[in-house]
């Protein structure tokens, strides 16, 4: 097992698979574990890097994950490239992670080729959908398969780290809003945006409204909304999803 360093914490990752680099990125209340079902389908063609972030599964715990979460997983994940000496490596980030590698991206151009960023809320907090997810998490806690997802993530303290997500992200939307320190329109990376119509954590609609924002912005920009499928839409279309990347 291999741990890099990060404001006196240690962080875990592993790489497996030969060819051009690609750093995938977990989402909330998740791990790199998330990424068992499909990291064959990378490997096959990539160095495919996974980590943990600070306070999730194999990597150390926190007292209180920051409150620019999202902002802070981007420094980690440009750390860990750093370590590894890499440049222009392809980027997959789901949920959360797909925040987290857009401001990979937007802090660390020279780090980030390509860029998917699948199944996320959006450029700013949305009140109500925080809520929804707060409420979402509470009712979760009681469902046996929720429970045994994270205790396989994260291990026997799952709870805790589940609280102490929920609690950033609720403390995240009432103090800052923006997941973004830069607008989108900096992005050099080129990009690709995914989700599915059928998504359960959103809205109707979500990702036409947002993806139509957002590729006004960005210039070198694709999207693909998925017909069928749950969240993340790269695991519930995962063959059809690497296809994509090709």
């Amino acid at each position: 097992m291999s741990y890099f360093d990060f404001e006196n914490k240690k962080i875990f990752y592993t790489i497996e698979g030969t060819g051009k680099p690609l750093l995938l990125l977990h989402g909330n209340t998740a791990a790199s574990k998330m990424f068992d079902p499909v990291v064959l389908l990378f490997s096959e063609k990539n160095t495919v890097i996974r980590m943990d972030f600070l306070g999730c599964g194999q990597s150390e715990r926190l007292v209180k994950w920051p409150t620019d979460l999202w902002y802070s997983w981007g420094e980690q994940a440009a750390a860990l490239l750093q370590k590894l000496g890499l440049s222009q490596v392809d980027v997959i980030g789901c949920s959360g992670g797909a925040l987290a590698a857009l401001n990979l991206a937007l802090e660390h151009p020279e780090l980030v080729d390509r860029l998917a960023a699948d199944s996320f809320e959006g450029i700013k907090a949305d009140a109500s959908l925080t809520e929804q997810i707060q409420m979402g998490r509470s009712y979760a806690k009681q469902a046996e398969g929720f429970r045994s997802m994270l205790k396989t993530m994260h291990g026997e303290d799952w709870e805790q780290v589940l609280d102490a997500d929920t609690e950033a992200v609720v403390r995240h939307a009432k103090e800052l809003g923006s997941f973004f320190h830069r607008p989108l329109s900096e992005l050099q990376a080129k990009v690709l945006l995914t989700g599915s119509a059928e998504d359960e954590m959103f809205p109707s609609g979500h990702y036409d409204r947002l993806f139509s924002e957002i590729s006004s912005e960005v210039k070198d920009c694709r999207v693909h909304i998925f017909e069928h499928g749950g969240h993340p839409a790269m695991l519930s279309n995962a063959e059809n999803f690497v296809l994509l990347l090709r």
